[in-house]
Protein backbone atom coordinates (compact mmCIF):
# COMPACT_ATOMS: atom_id res chain seq x y z
CA UNK A 1 0.00 0.00 0.00
CA UNK A 2 1.39 3.44 -0.92
CA UNK A 3 2.19 6.14 1.78
CA UNK A 4 0.06 9.00 2.04
CA UNK A 5 2.51 11.78 1.28
CA UNK A 6 2.34 14.98 3.48
CA UNK A 7 4.59 18.09 2.54
CA UNK A 8 4.79 18.62 6.13
CA UNK A 9 5.86 15.44 7.07
CA UNK A 10 9.87 14.28 7.90
CA UNK A 11 10.92 11.66 5.34
CA UNK A 12 14.45 10.61 5.95
CA UNK A 13 16.11 8.72 3.70
CA UNK A 14 19.15 6.58 4.31
CA UNK A 15 21.49 3.91 3.60
CA UNK A 16 25.31 2.41 4.58
CA UNK A 17 26.65 6.07 2.44
CA UNK A 18 24.16 8.47 2.31
CA UNK A 19 21.37 10.59 4.53
CA UNK A 20 19.13 12.74 2.93
CA UNK A 21 16.40 14.90 5.59
CA UNK A 22 14.18 17.53 4.63
CA UNK A 23 15.96 20.95 3.77
CA UNK A 24 15.53 23.61 6.79
CA UNK A 25 16.54 27.05 7.51
CA UNK A 26 19.12 25.92 10.03
CA UNK A 27 20.44 23.98 6.89
CA UNK A 28 21.95 27.13 5.11
CA UNK A 29 25.22 27.11 7.56
CA UNK A 30 25.88 23.45 6.21
CA UNK A 31 25.71 24.54 2.39
CA UNK A 32 27.35 28.28 2.53
CA UNK A 33 30.86 27.08 1.74
CA UNK A 34 29.61 25.40 -1.06
CA UNK A 35 27.89 28.92 -2.15
CA UNK A 36 31.25 30.93 -1.09
CA UNK A 37 33.76 28.91 -2.71
CA UNK A 38 32.51 26.88 -5.43
CA UNK A 39 29.98 29.37 -6.94
CA UNK A 40 30.28 27.59 -10.69
CA UNK A 41 28.04 24.73 -9.28
CA UNK A 42 25.10 26.32 -10.62
CA UNK A 43 26.41 27.62 -13.79
CA UNK A 44 23.74 25.21 -15.72
CA UNK A 45 21.27 25.90 -12.74
CA UNK A 46 18.00 28.03 -13.30
CA UNK A 47 18.37 28.82 -9.57
CA UNK A 48 21.42 29.62 -8.77
CA UNK A 49 22.53 29.63 -4.79
CA UNK A 50 26.09 31.33 -5.23
CA UNK A 51 27.19 33.73 -2.59
CA UNK A 52 25.67 34.36 0.81
CA UNK A 53 22.93 36.05 -1.05
CA UNK A 54 22.17 33.11 -3.35
CA UNK A 55 22.29 30.51 -0.93
CA UNK A 56 20.03 32.02 1.42
CA UNK A 57 17.42 32.71 -1.10
CA UNK A 58 17.67 28.99 -2.87
CA UNK A 59 16.68 28.26 0.54
CA UNK A 60 13.87 30.12 1.45
CA UNK A 61 12.33 29.43 -2.21
CA UNK A 62 12.96 25.92 -1.89
CA UNK A 63 11.19 25.69 1.52
CA UNK A 64 8.11 28.20 0.61
CA UNK A 65 7.67 25.31 -2.72
CA UNK A 66 7.72 22.80 -0.01
CA UNK A 67 4.86 24.83 2.14
CA UNK A 68 2.67 24.61 -0.56
CA UNK A 69 3.42 21.23 -1.72
CA UNK A 70 4.95 21.95 -4.95
CA UNK A 71 8.78 20.54 -3.80
CA UNK A 72 9.70 18.54 -1.47
CA UNK A 73 13.83 19.57 -0.95
CA UNK A 74 16.64 17.36 0.55
CA UNK A 75 19.91 18.61 2.59
CA UNK A 76 22.33 15.42 1.43
CA UNK A 77 24.68 14.56 3.97
CA UNK A 78 27.66 12.37 2.82
CA UNK A 79 28.45 9.16 5.48
CA UNK A 80 31.66 8.04 4.29
CA UNK A 81 33.33 11.80 4.31
CA UNK A 82 30.75 12.78 7.56
CA UNK A 83 30.80 15.98 5.47
CA UNK A 84 27.47 17.46 3.95
CA UNK A 85 27.26 17.40 0.09
CA UNK A 86 24.95 19.16 -1.49
CA UNK A 87 21.26 19.05 -2.08
CA UNK A 88 18.42 17.44 -4.40
CA UNK A 89 14.46 17.37 -4.29
CA UNK A 90 11.19 15.89 -5.69
CA UNK A 91 9.26 19.08 -7.67
CA UNK A 92 6.08 19.20 -9.71
CA UNK A 93 4.86 16.61 -7.53
CA UNK A 94 1.44 16.28 -9.20
CA UNK A 95 -0.01 12.73 -6.44
CA UNK A 96 -3.27 13.03 -8.33
CA UNK A 97 -1.50 11.93 -11.54
CA UNK A 98 1.17 9.75 -9.68
CA UNK A 99 3.98 11.65 -10.91
CA UNK A 100 6.67 13.66 -10.23
CA UNK A 101 10.36 15.57 -11.15
CA UNK A 102 13.66 14.98 -9.47
CA UNK A 103 16.12 17.35 -9.93
CA UNK A 104 17.33 20.54 -8.43
CA UNK A 105 20.45 18.26 -7.77
CA UNK A 106 23.99 19.92 -7.02
CA UNK A 107 27.20 18.43 -4.97
CA UNK A 108 30.26 19.69 -4.03
CA UNK A 109 32.84 19.48 -6.24
CA UNK A 110 34.92 16.35 -4.22
CA UNK A 111 31.84 15.07 -4.21
CA UNK A 112 31.39 14.39 -7.76
CA UNK A 113 32.30 10.90 -9.26
CA UNK A 114 32.35 9.51 -5.96
CA UNK A 115 29.15 7.42 -6.72
CA UNK A 116 27.06 9.65 -3.90
CA UNK A 117 25.08 10.03 -6.79
CA UNK A 118 23.84 6.76 -7.50
CA UNK A 119 22.79 5.81 -3.41
CA UNK A 120 20.91 9.13 -3.15
CA UNK A 121 18.54 8.49 -6.57
CA UNK A 122 18.26 5.07 -5.19
CA UNK A 123 16.82 5.75 -2.56
CA UNK A 124 15.06 8.72 -4.11
CA UNK A 125 13.46 6.35 -6.80
CA UNK A 126 13.00 3.75 -4.42
CA UNK A 127 10.83 5.91 -2.17
CA UNK A 128 8.96 7.32 -4.97
CA UNK A 129 8.11 4.16 -7.10
CA UNK A 130 7.64 1.57 -3.88
CA UNK A 131 6.26 4.06 -1.07
CA UNK A 132 4.19 6.53 -2.54
CA UNK A 133 3.51 4.32 -5.83
CA UNK A 134 4.55 7.22 -8.36
CA UNK A 135 4.22 5.87 -11.86
CA UNK A 136 6.44 8.44 -13.43
CA UNK A 137 9.59 10.17 -12.56
CA UNK A 138 10.59 12.57 -14.54
CA UNK A 139 14.26 14.74 -15.09
CA UNK A 140 14.97 17.68 -16.74
CA UNK A 141 18.31 19.42 -17.63
CA UNK A 142 20.19 22.16 -19.75
CA UNK A 143 20.82 19.96 -23.14
CA UNK A 144 24.23 21.72 -22.76
CA UNK A 145 24.88 20.06 -19.59
CA UNK A 146 26.96 16.90 -20.67
CA UNK A 147 27.70 15.74 -17.24
CA UNK A 148 24.13 15.85 -15.91
CA UNK A 149 22.90 13.84 -18.67
CA UNK A 150 25.23 11.09 -18.68
CA UNK A 151 24.65 10.68 -14.98
CA UNK A 152 20.77 10.56 -15.37
CA UNK A 153 21.36 8.07 -18.69
CA UNK A 154 23.62 6.18 -16.09
CA UNK A 155 20.93 5.39 -13.54
CA UNK A 156 18.30 4.47 -15.81
CA UNK A 157 16.85 7.35 -17.21
CA UNK A 158 15.43 7.33 -20.69
CA UNK A 159 15.68 10.37 -23.27
CA UNK A 160 12.34 11.38 -24.44
CA UNK A 161 13.14 14.48 -26.32
CA UNK A 162 14.29 18.12 -25.94
CA UNK A 163 12.14 20.83 -25.28
CA UNK A 164 13.71 24.00 -27.41
CA UNK A 165 13.99 27.09 -26.07
CA UNK A 166 12.81 26.65 -22.81
CA UNK A 167 13.30 28.49 -19.95
CA UNK A 168 15.24 31.90 -20.01
CA UNK A 169 18.48 32.02 -18.48
CA UNK A 170 20.43 34.73 -16.87
CA UNK A 171 22.24 35.71 -19.52
CA UNK A 172 18.89 36.54 -21.99
CA UNK A 173 19.76 33.66 -23.40
CA UNK A 174 16.99 30.30 -23.71
CA UNK A 175 17.94 27.18 -23.16
CA UNK A 176 17.20 23.52 -24.76
CA UNK A 177 16.12 21.59 -22.24
CA UNK A 178 16.35 17.78 -22.44
CA UNK A 179 13.76 15.29 -20.86
CA UNK A 180 14.38 11.75 -19.53
CA UNK A 181 12.59 9.61 -17.16
CA UNK A 182 11.75 6.40 -15.41
CA UNK A 183 8.45 4.66 -15.43
CA UNK A 184 7.50 2.26 -12.64
CA UNK A 185 7.28 -0.91 -15.22
CA UNK A 186 11.06 -0.19 -15.71
CA UNK A 187 11.81 0.08 -12.29
CA UNK A 188 10.61 -2.99 -10.77
CA UNK A 189 11.81 -4.77 -14.31
CA UNK A 190 15.17 -3.78 -14.43
CA UNK A 191 16.36 -0.42 -13.34
CA UNK A 192 15.84 -0.62 -9.55
CA UNK A 193 18.44 -4.19 -9.77
CA UNK A 194 20.97 -2.33 -12.62
CA UNK A 195 21.29 0.44 -10.24
CA UNK A 196 21.31 -1.23 -6.59
CA UNK A 197 24.09 -3.41 -8.45
CA UNK A 198 26.10 -0.22 -9.05
CA UNK A 199 25.87 0.97 -5.34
Amino acid sequence: MAVIFNPEDDYILEDERVLLSPLTKRDTEHLLPFAIKEPTTWHYSLRSAAGVEGMTNYVNEALAAKSEGKEYPFIVFDKLNNAYAGCTRFYDIQLKYQSLQLGYTWYGEKFRGTGLNKHCKFLLLQFAFDQLGIERVEFRADAKNERSITAMKNIGCTVEGILRKHLPLNDGTRRDSIILSILKDEWETSVKEKLRAQL
